[in-house]
């Protein structure tokens, strides 16, 4: 039973995107064209040029962001503003996942690689306000992203998170090998396994997961 490598957890981590929403809702799809624009006006590039200097910066740095501000020095706060700017109507409220967070026995968190705006927007749409003690985005770990070890300890530190006692649900298996290294059970979250020494379980419906745990 899944329940049982849970029983010592006082810390619940979960990161936001394409893990508190299905990745059905294609949210990505809106952002990822924000941040094309986006480089392609601030670094007078074609539509295409620009494409790919995004997807490079997020296999090389973790994220497009980190990428942008250590070689061109951007405005991280006005980029993620811009980029955050989209539609949540694909967002529908979530009551059986609302219910099975709010079982969960002691501290959780949201943790995202982008802004705590964006976040809690995304909470309020998904019925998922007021649940977690705290929500922070890349902004908190001075903008250096998952799957930074230094990220994980700065935004630990400064919520108190003891990993030995943690658990880590997100969609993308490279942001769960610091985590799990640090000691946290580590969940993967989104539609297809990924099998990895890092990963301790997976699941395609993390309210039904949660609510085995309780």
């Amino acid at each position: 039973m899944a329940a049982e490598h849970f029983s010592h957890v006082a810390h619940w981590v979960f990161d936001l995107d394409n893990t508190l929403y299905p990745p059905s809702a294609r949210l990505f799809d809106q952002i990822e064209a924000r941040m094309t624009a986006w480089v392609m006006e601030a670094l007078d590039l074609s539509e295409e040029e620009a494409d790919h200097l995004r997807a490079s910066y997020w296999a090389r740095h973790g994220t497009t962001l980190a990428g942008l501000i250590e070689h061109h020095g951007i405005d991280a706060e006005a980029y993620l503003e811009d980029v955050h700017a989209i539609s949540l109507d694909a967002l529908d409220p979530a009551p059986a996942l609302a219910r099975a967070i709010a079982a969960l026995p002691g501290r959780r968190i949201v943790y995202t690689n982008g802004s705590r705006g964006h976040a809690e927007r995304v909470l309020a749409a998904r019925g998922l306000s007021g649940l977690f003690d705290a929500v922070y985005g890349v902004e908190h770990a001075k903008f250096r992203p998952k799957p930074e070890r230094a990220a994980f300890e700065a935004i630990f530190a400064a919520d108190g998170v003891d990993p030995a006692r943690a658990a880590m649900f997100e969609d993308d298996p490279r942001n769960l090998e610091a985590p799990h290294a640090m000691g946290m059970r580590t969940v993967h979250v989104a539609p297809i396994p990924h099998p990895a020494p890092h990963i301790h379980h997976h699941t395609d419906d993390l309210a039904e997961f949660l609510s085995q745990l309780t």
